[in-house]
């Protein structure tokens, strides 16, 4: 489960101060020791009482005087009915705080959990610390999860190891560890507030981030995408050198996720089924397990697809209403 860091005893400080001192602060992300030494000044920022309510109120009054921005202390802030965001990304961090409802609450009652990422079992594809800001806290059951040991395929089993049920209590602070820590959050007792700081780096969008089955122990599916894969569809699609392109990236894009997300795209705008099941057949020797386990996985279900729509030993049906 995640680390319980020791808070220090150091005074409270204002936002415009821990975003000085982060500034300051050169830590390699991937060194957790590192990362968690940045921690008391997160404890020191939840030890003002003040100013989440203060940026909150702020905030409020520049919308309704016309700011849809409504700009939050020295930077400028983003919202979801989870999150107030305190500092944007800036290439090392993001400081943000994090709304917990208790399941009674109105808001969960009208709305449902789903916003608020209740009973979605995760890891993380970057490292983050968390402080028990205000009310009780979350509750999470925790699990422990060897992201190197398995290819992250959907359906493949995660080897989870159950740790236990915890909550974030008041002023504790916390690190969860990158591809390690595992949790399904659920609703605090009562409303409640967490602050973070979360590590930033270039890499982290090709870090795979996992949802999990815990029935099954199973992974469930990938929590990750990338602006680049999204838009290789779209240019397979199109043809051309949209397409030329997505060939090229099949074999030669160095990463896997990437390489399986140009087979996908190329079989989803192939011109034939045939010419689609070649493309997968392709993707399925790609050398590493993640992207010829996806083209894999595809070509099952098109064949499963395709015998229930034609029954097995019938000959493909025609398009034609004759």
């Amino acid at each position: 489960m995640p680390v319980i860091l020791d808070p220090g005893v150091g005074d409270a400080i204002d936002l415009a101060q821990l975003i000085d001192a982060l500034g300051q602060t050169r830590v390699d992300l991937r060194d957790e020791a590192a990362f968690a030494s940045l921690g008391p000044i997160l404890a020191q920022l939840g030890r003002n009482r003040d100013f989440l309510g203060d940026l909150a109120v702020d905030a409020l009054k520049r919308r309704y005087q016309g700011d849809p921005a409504g700009a939050v202390g020295p930077v400028a802030g983003g919202y979801g009915p989870q999150v107030m965001l305190l500092m944007p990304p800036d290439g090392r961090y993001v400081v943000r705080a994090n709304f917990w409802p208790a399941r009674s609450d109105q808001l969960v009652r009208s709305s449902g959990t789903d916003a608020f990422f209740y009973d979605l079992p995760h890891d993380h594809n970057f490292p983050f610390l968390t402080y028990g800001y205000l009310g009780p806290g979350y509750w999470s059951d925790y699990y422990t999860f060897d992201a190197n040991a398995v290819a992250g395929l959907p359906g493949e089993a995660a080897g989870l190891c159950f740790q236990g049920r915890a909550r974030l209590e008041p002023d504790q602070l916390m690190l969860y560890r990158m591809r390690r820590d595992v949790h399904a959050q659920l609703p605090p007792d009562e409303f409640s507030v967490s602050l973070n700081i979360l590590g930033v780096d270039a890499e982290q969008p090709w870090v795979n981030q996992h949802r999990f089955d815990l029935c099954s122990g199973g992974i469930a599916a990938l929590l990750t995408t990338t602006p680049s894969e999204a838009l290789l569809r779209i240019a397979a699609h199109l043809g051309g050198n949209g397409t030329d392109l997505a060939a090229d990236f099949a074999v030669r894009h160095p990463h896997p996720r990437m390489r399986a997300a140009a087979i996908d795209a190329l079989a989803g705008a192939a011109d034939s089924p045939d010419a689609a099941m070649r493309w997968l057949a392709t993707g399925m020797t790609d050398p590493h397990p993640f992207a010829a386990g996806m083209a894999a996985a595809a070509m099952a279900r098109r064949q499963a697809d395709r015998l229930n729509r034609n029954g097995p030993g019938s000959p493909p049906r025609s398009a034609s209403p004759d």
